[in-house]
């Protein structure tokens, strides 16, 4: 899909293969990629994290809010990160020792973030720049630093995957949680782990978003928990947990951003851009069922 939709674009536009629209496609997609990097593990682990969206909004409001109030801009970044944490500690608290749905307790999540952020600042943005202003909107011999980041945290997150005990455990709960137990797998914390992580990379994902824009809105990052599960999905990454790659979660993302950098170009109303982002989603959960249904019979 993604050589397909790069293919018809090459001839559909000539401003398409300019290396200053490639280079922005990588940045749109940096944030996103980031996210879902934490979210795909989640997701390995048969569960989901609904609530990156608001917590995105709510790291970056925090971060913005505090280095205002104290002057110092590590104490800022610091305090967003470890938001992203809190947030995602607290959704593995609650579906490992309350037992709720991951899917109902990260809807919960959402809301509480989101309503926050919106409590902390009234409704108003907060400047935001400094560091993760050049994290957001810097480049380095050209390219995004936002874009750079996400290679180096991909790299890393699929050696964790596919290298470690811990990243092995996560893909054994996935594929039979019972016989990851009984094989002496921990599956409160490995759980407890990957919602901390997934937070984590919301948090840091919120901070970049927020450098981009100069600006700490609480409305930041509002829907991109649909964009995040999509490149999960789109990625191979299979809902029933058990399966998929950290590769397949960038192929995804770019996929996400060229998408939009497409609307752009080929000016479509960006109305269509939300219908496609459902469709793409339906495709994409349906076409997992289709292969997962053949494999079982």
């Amino acid at each position: 899909m993604l050589v397909a939709v790069a293919i018809y674009l090459a001839f559909a536009s000539d401003y398409f293969l300019e290396p200053r629209n490639l280079l922005n496609v990588g940045r749109q997609a940096s944030v996103v990629a980031i996210v879902a990097l934490g979210q795909a593990m989640v997701i390995i682990a048969r569960g989901i994290d609904l609530s990156v969206g608001s917590v995105i909004g709510l790291s970056a409001v925090v971060a913005a809010v505090l280095m205002r109030d104290t002057g110092s801009e590590t104490v800022g970044l610091v305090a967003g990160l470890l938001t992203g944490l809190a947030c995602g500690f607290v959704n593995g608290v609650l579906y490992t020792r309350f037992r709720i749905n991951p899917f109902i307790a990260t809807l919960g999540t959402l809301s509480v973030a989101r309503g926050i952020a919106l409590l902390m600042t009234g409704g108003i943005p907060v400047t935001f720049g400094g560091f993760a202003e050049f994290v957001g909107a810097g480049r380095i011999a050209g390219i995004p630093v936002s874009l750079l980041v996400m290679i180096v945290l991909a790299i890393a997150v699929h050696v964790f995957a596919t290298r470690t005990v811990r990243g092995r455990e996560i893909y054994a709960i996935g594929d039979s949680p019972k016989a990851a137990s009984l094989a002496g797998v921990n599956l409160k914390h490995t759980r407890l782990f990957v919602f901390a992580f997934s937070g984590f990379l919301a948090g840091l994902g919120g901070l970049i978003l927020a450098g981009n824009l100069a600006s700490a809105d609480p409305n930041l990052g509002m829907g991109y928990e649909l964009d995040v599960i999509a490149a999960v999905i789109l990625g191979g990454t299979a809902l029933s947990g058990g399966r998929g790659s950290i590769v397949g979660v960038i192929i995804g993302a770019l996929l996400m951003a060229l998408l939009n950098n497409a609307f752009v170009l080929l000016g479509i109303s960006a109305y269509w851009q939300v219908v496609t982002k459902g469709l793409v989603i339906i495709f994409a959960v349906g076409l997992d069922g289709l292969q997962r249904g053949a494999e079982e019979d």
